[in-house]
């Protein structure tokens, strides 16, 4: 039953980084994806975790 631990923490992460990305994706202006160039949607997508980042501080 080793294996099926193993899963379990493999599963543990992935969940948090699929709701990490849940909540960047939720933002209209990186969901929508209107932008042209990478570097500004780069730039969105920093400006947006910026701003969660703030949010959890207060």
């Amino acid at each position: 039953m080793v294996h099926a631990a193993a899963d379990t923490e493999a599963y543990r992460g992935r969940n948090v980084i699929e709701r990490g990305y849940s909540d960047v994706k939720q933002w209209r202006g990186l969901a929508t994806r209107y932008d042209k160039l990478g570097l500004t949607y780069r730039a969105g997508a920093v400006l947006r975790a910026i701003s969660q980042w703030l949010n959890h501080l207060v």
